[in-house]
């Protein structure tokens, strides 16, 4: 299989993550690739039209796009106990919390964008503080529920520990650590696991 990867993203993350967990890794290749909002990128387009990363392609040639499309398929193949619930309540529980991390990996990449593309004068600061509030209000969310991150590996954890990871390392909103000590105890935990210390983000 073929992953077009860049290092420093979150949704790239998640799924080497998920892939390192379910003893798929050494199957993938990572093909080093540079995405930008106003830098298309044509060699990533014959994969994927969209030219977002990750992209999968598959030993038999099909082509995947979405972070969690992909960790979905990875997940299909293993043997082992899956990390995304086939059914019931687990499988909702599941899905809400990977939506809700997804959500706040989304807000403050908004935010760097305009931060970083628009020019000085022509940002937005409501749309700032917008994005700001939902990556505020879904990390209170998370510091609420922690025991929702409790248990078996799911890709929930695995989400949710990516997007913090990501947040820490870009800042879009600053400390997230402060009011949120179960929550960051947590993730300081998960941060332990092999698959997120070889993940770590540089650059």
């Amino acid at each position: 299989m073929k992953l077009y990867f860049a290092g420093t993203s979150p949704y790239v993350r998640k799924v080497v993550v998920m892939a390192m967990e379910t003893g798929l890794d050494k199957k993938i290749e990572h093909v080093p690739t540079s995405v930008a909002p106003t830098q298309p990128n044509k060699e990533l387009a014959k994969d994927n039209p969209l030219m977002k990363l990750p992209t999968l392609v598959t030993d038999d040639g099909m082509r995947l796009y979405d972070s969690y499309v992909i960790c979905d398929y990875l997940d299909s193949l293993h043997k082992g106990e899956k990390l995304i619930p086939a059914a019931g309540p687990a499988r909702w529980d599941v899905l809400r919390i990977h939506t809700l991390a997804s959500g706040l990996t989304d807000a403050g990449i908004l935010c760097r964008y305009e931060g970083m593309i628009r020019e000085e004068g022509k940002r937005s600061e409501p749309w700032i503080q917008g994005q700001l509030a939902k990556i505020n209000q879904g990390l209170d969310e998370l510091e609420n529920e922690v025991e929702h991150l409790d248990g078996r590996l799911t890709l929930a954890q695995i989400a949710t520990a990516c997007s913090l990871g990501w947040l820490e390392f870009r800042k879009p909103a600053g400390d997230i650590r402060k009011g949120r000590p179960k929550l960051m105890a947590w993730y300081d935990a998960f941060m332990k696991r092999p698959s997120m210390q070889a993940t770590i983000p540089k650059g």
